[in-house]
């Protein structure tokens, strides 16, 4: 499918994107912006899922969010979760002034933690007429206490604020890896997220392996289920059951409070990033997916 290189506007950044075109028509077609993982470029994760639109008939925008591959911003590798939902709302307005895409027909696909951009966009943008959480995080700051344990937890805000206020007095931003195999510090510890970032599997270019220490606090502080009671717009959550890094109890738990049209598919799979780009998974994903925008948009 051809890729047209763009750019668009998000408060005054320049953010860059590829715009993945199905074969040309006569006719307008539906659209999905996508999102993705902590610390993901366009050229990964939001970049194979958009591909898989494109051959099935959608208009399909993978694009680096500000502070991040080839847009502006700084701190740069700044996770900003307000700013990621703000580029959000600019890449829907980018998509509905283009001439192949009918504006009344767009979606927005969130893959993990980008599932939890996606569910915010939607509960307040009522251009999103469908949304699609595959492989998502549903972090709340209760359950990761929870999972970390209190006192872990109260230990882990004290480093933050210590970096906070060392950021303040020199100016200095402080940065971590953003995939570690041994473990913290890191924005996604462990030897499962090494195994795609780290890798020829998952390293691009446009990917670096650091983070912004404060992108943990803000990965950490999320808070999906002050969203997800107020989405409409009918939602479909796909997820792994063997998935290990967000149990399936979490993508269950979170399609409860879906009060709107929604659809839940569990796939077999054993981990959290084979739905990254394993095609065993991602095009079952893909396809209902396209099926679920198909009867929504």
């Amino acid at each position: 499918m051809p890729i047209e290189k763009i750019e668009f506007d998000s408060d005054g950044y320049r953010l860059v994107g590829d715009l993945h075109l199905p074969v040309p028509g006569t006719e307008p077609r539906g659209a999905v912006v996508l999102t993705g993982p902590f610390s993901g470029v366009k050229d990964q994760v939001v970049g194979y899922y958009a591909a898989r639109f494109a051959e099935r008939g959608y208009v399909a925008l993978a694009f680096d969010h500000r502070n991040w591959g080839d847009s502006e911003g700084t701190p740069r590798q700044q996770e900003d979760a307000t700013a990621k939902v703000a580029d959000l709302r600019s890449a829907v307005g980018f998509l509905a002034g283009r001439p192949e895409v009918d504006a009344e027909r767009i979606a927005v696909a969130g893959v993990c933690l980008g599932g939890i951009y996606a569910a915010q966009l939607a509960a307040f943008d009522p251009r999103v007429k469908a949304v699609a959480l595959i492989a998502a995080a549903y972090n709340n700051p209760t359950l990761i206490r929870e999972r970390f344990g209190a006192d872990n937890f109260a230990a882990l805000m004290g480093q933050f604020a210590q970096i906070a206020q060392q950021q303040a007095d020199t100016g200095e931003v402080a940065y971590w890896p953003a995939v570690n195999p041994e473990g913290m510090p890191a924005g996604n510890p462990g030897p499962e997220p090494f195994a795609y970032y780290g890798t020829e599997r998952g390293a691009r270019p446009g990917w670096e392996n650091r983070c912004t220490a404060l992108s943990v606090l803000q990965e950490l502080t999320l808070d999906v289920d002050a969203y997800l009671p107020l989405v409409t717009a009918p939602l479909l959550i796909v997820h792994g059951r063997g998935d290990q890094a967000v149990p399936v109890a979490d993508a269950e738990a979170a399609f409860a409070k879906v009060a709107g049209p929604k659809e839940l598919l569990v796939l077999d799979v054993s981990n959290h990033i084979d739905l990254y780009d394993d095609d065993t998974y991602v095009l079952p994903a893909v396809d209902r997916a396209v099926s679920f925008f198909d009867a929504s948009l």
